[in-house]
Order: structure tokens, then sequence, then C-alpha cells
């Protein structure tokens, strides 16, 4: 006899075929967005860590933070949204620079309290132009500067 499965059915419902050039399949399914937010440890600000990963290299573009809008903002329309802790204020990842990110896949982490946007990014993700937030090495004992674009 088959031990039963640690995990819940399939978050995927129905779904529609949009988001980006690559055809990304985006959640519609609001009773499917809502499981997902149900999964999520928000912490006692209702956030979650978010790191943005490259689909097709693995890079790591950038860390930011979601909120529940955000989460669903994402899952709804398959462009990233992330949640501004300075302006207080949702935001789509490329709304004012152009350099945005189409989602390709969602996950969670294994507490629940981080996730991972794997994205078809456009341009640069940092704004300071770099491709990666992470420019910065700790190599031979002292920072140093790397090229990510």
């Amino acid at each position: 006899m088959a031990a039963p499965s640690q995990f819940p059915p399939p978050l995927w419902g129905r779904v529609r075929v949009g988001g980006s050039r690559l055809g990304i399949r985006v959640v519609t399914a609001p009773d499917a967005i809502q499981r997902v937010l149900e999964a999520i440890a928000f912490d006692e600000r209702g956030l979650v860590a978010a790191i943005a990963q490259q689909h097709d290299t693995g890079e790591v573009l950038m860390m930011a933070w979601m909120d529940r809008e955000a989460v669903t903002r994402t899952l709804e329309t398959g462009q990233v949204h992330y949640w501004s802790r300075s302006r207080k204020a949702l935001w789509r990842k490329g709304e004012t620079s152009g350099h945005g990110q189409a989602l390709v896949e969602f996950r969670i982490d294994c507490d629940a309290d981080a996730v991972l946007v794997r994205v078809d990014q456009t341009g640069p993700a940092c704004h300071t132009g770099q491709r990666s937030c992470f420019f910065t090495s700790f190599r031979n004992g002292r920072l140093e500067p790397i090229e990510t674009a």
C-alpha cells in the first residue's frame, strides 16, 4: 500500500495562458489563490520575503517584500507585484522602468515564510541598472563590486 502524500492537492485549478511572450500559465481561480494565501506564513506586518530568480539561468535577481495583495495580483496577472515598505504601496515590477518580471513559477519555501518567484526578467532587475541586485561580493577579506549585466 502506498504511503499517503504529504503534499496538499494541486493549487492550480483553472488556469489561463497569458502573462508574457513565453505563454506563462497564470492562476485565475479565486479558490486556488486563496489556498496559496493560506499556505504562506506572513509576518506580523503582513509581509513575506520574496526572492526573484531568472527562470532559465537560475540567477538570483532581487529580494523584495510581498503582502497578500501583491501575491494575489501576481497570480492573477502573471506580472510580479511587490509591497514597498518605504512608500507603503503596492507596485508592479517595471511599472516605471519598463523592466518587468513575467511570472513563470511561484514557490513557497519549507517553512512558508519566504517565496520564490521564478521570472522572465526584462532588462535589469536592480534600480541601479545592474542585472541583479546582488552585485557586491565579499572576496579575499573585502567587499568588491562584481558585474551582473
